[in-house]
């Protein structure tokens, strides 16, 4: 059983180091977070530094790597900033679904274009009146001659707005299926559109650099070539999707930690305090200890569960305890981080309370906390009478 990182994948790590320290200015940040403003130009560099879908084909303008490599980009972007990591990490937000199902015509339009940071993808999955549970949606598709017309709303879809390109959208297209799931259909809607409007959800409480928003979708006509995969298949191609999204975001909430760490170790070595630097009080000391083994702990199941994925094997208990464990410890080592900056923690400028209101947004999309422990138990018990 190998440990070691390749010198390929090290080399990786390096670029992105490098590439937020020349980019991730702490001054920028601080304005786009208080704007709540998207950072353009630094995911345009971001682009064309080959950071964005990593993981495509080189035909696609991707570099042909896989999970592993792409979850190495994510950690590294939200340990240096949490806010613009996330934004860059999910700038090709659900472009895998193209990947894996769409068809060529499908991928050569849009893939190249989310890799080159022309626009950004979007997954349409949630609905307002069905939060967690998508196998009931009521957005729904109908076929009228050559094409398919499209009703529906959908709510907190990340990317969704003024850069959005595409929304893979998760549609009833059988209503006569029982049960419902067997009859949903993915279809890839163009932002643009006619009938297509999206709203930005408002103030969050973290991420707020990321556009969110609701969707709306008023009998909006699209090709019957905009099928993503087979018909009908929809449910069983998100669920296939969230295998992998869920890695990326274990891997955001494992950058984000030790961001935050990494952030509370220089300080608890600088700060002075009763006439000793405060890393010397045991109590520091342990705090410190119980952070790292919780995030070397998170980075192995997080690691395990991509290189798993990139040797062609689907584990959806391991995916989903990957994201449950490394969420749970961003947000508890984050907590830690505001606790041992004192009252600085508190202060945006410090950055740790920001680290820490992102933080918690990893244990809610691609499935909360309960959902996944719910996949891990049905994992292990099998199916029950």
């Amino acid at each position: 059983m190998e440990f070691e990182l390749s010198k390929e994948q090290i080399g990786i790590q390096n670029a992105v180091r490098d590439f937020v320290k020349g980019e991730f200015k702490k001054e920028v940040v601080l304005e786009l977070e208080q704007k709540h403003e998207y950072p353009v130009a630094i995911w345009k560099k971001a682009a064309e530094l080959g950071f964005i879908g990593i993981h495509f084909p080189v035909a696609y303008e991707g570099q042909g790597l896989g999970v592993m490599e792409n979850i190495l980009v994510a950690e590294e972007l939200c340990r240096g900033d949490s806010s613009v990591g996330a934004c860059l990490i999910l700038a090709d937000f659900a472009s895998e679904i193209l990947l894996h199902f769409g068809s060529e015509d499908q991928k050569a339009a849009w893939l190249p274009k989310v890799a080159l940071g022309e626009v950004l993808s979007c997954g349409a999955f949630t609905e307002p009146d069905h939060g967690s549970d998508i196998t009931s949606v009521g957005t729904t598709a109908v076929k009228e001659g050559d094409q398919w017309v499209i009703n529906g709303s959908k709510i907190f879809i990340t990317n969704g707005g003024p850069l959005a390109g595409f929304y893979n959208v998760l549609c009833q297209t059988d209503p006569e299926a029982a049960p419902s799931h067997r009859g949903m259909s993915l279809i890839l809607v163009e932002a643009d559109r006619p009938g297509v409007s999206a709203t930005n959800v408002g103030d969050k409480m973290g991420i707020r650099m990321m556009h969110t928003a609701e969707v709306n979708f008023k009998d909006v006509r699209v090709p019957l070539a905009n099928l993503i995969g087979k018909e009908n298949r929809g449910f069983y191609q998100v669920l296939e999707f969230f295998d992998e999204s869920r890695i990326l975001i274990a891997a955001q909430a494992l950058g984000t930690a030790r961001g935050a760490f990494d952030r509370a170790l220089a300080y608890v070595k600088a700060r002075e305090q009763f006439g000793k630097k405060i890393a010397q009080f045991q109590i520091n000391q342990h705090k410190l200890a119980d952070m790292a083994t919780k995030i070397e702990t998170a980075q192995l199941l997080t690691y395990k569960a991509a290189w798993n994925f990139d040797q062609g094997r689907i584990d959806p208990k391991l995916t989903s305890m990957a994201k449950m464990f490394a969420a749970r410890t961003a947000v508890e080592v984050c907590d830690e981080a505001i606790q041992l900056l004192g009252g600085y923690g508190y202060m945006l400028e410090y950055e740790v309370e920001r680290f820490a209101r992102d933080a918690k947004i990893t244990e809610l999309y691609e499935g909360t906390k309960e959902i996944q422990k719910n996949t891990i138990a049905s994992a292990l018990l099998g199916k029950m009478k």
